[in-house]
């Protein structure tokens, strides 16, 4: 199976299917409203608004599996990040990204792109020393390490990127405009 075979859900409980994106470059993000990485969402809608007319879309899946930093019902994450980031973008049904619940789409997308690890700085040794503290061998395993982890896929349905929240956004914008 590949990505345009997967399907998410919206807050309403509407199918989505990838086929829908057959042809845009697509960056699938798990998102979270409390989270030290929530700002991402700035950038983000910035790329949507610069990018969105030459074929990006931007998958928002809000997730909770991560200290529990996405609370909310879905009407209300919807609200939070429209009125504090103006998002445009579509914002799906909060999942699981990890475990025995995770959406289909997050299985096929950690089998394509596994953890490479959180790079440099001291985001990246913060996350490192935290995680170790969860799961020991977490640098071994494809899971989904916290909030903000994105995929980018291209035209073709290719999983090309994945970033890890403590990436510079600029990089995860090189990427996406490279393939627009």
């Amino acid at each position: 199976m590949g990505f345009y075979d997967y399907s998410v859900l919206t807050p309403k409980g509407e199918e989505v299917s990838m086929k829908n994106f057959e042809g845009k470059v697509v960056l699938v993000v798990n998102t979270a409203t409390g989270c030290g990485f929530t700002p991402h969402y700035k950038p983000m809608e910035e790329m949507y608004e610069k990018y969105h007319d030459q074929g990006l879309e931007i998958l928002d899946i809000p997730c909770n599996q991560f200290a529990g930093q996405t609370p909310g019902t879905d009407e209300e994450i919807h609200e939070f990040c429209t009125l504090k980031y103006n998002t445009q973008f579509p914002q799906m049904k909060k999942s699981d990204v990890n475990g025995e619940n995770e959406l289909p789409l997050y299985t096929f997308l950690k089998s394509q792109k596994g953890f490479e690890g959180f790079g440099h700085g001291p985001a990246a040794l913060a996350m490192g020393i935290m995680l170790k503290k969860l799961d020991k061998d977490y640098k071994n395993n494809p899971a989904i390490k916290w909030n903000f982890t994105k995929f980018v896929v291209d035209r073709q349905g290719n999983v090309v990127a994945r970033f890890e929240p403590t990436e510079d956004m600029k990089k995860v914008e090189a990427c996406v405009a490279s393939l627009l």
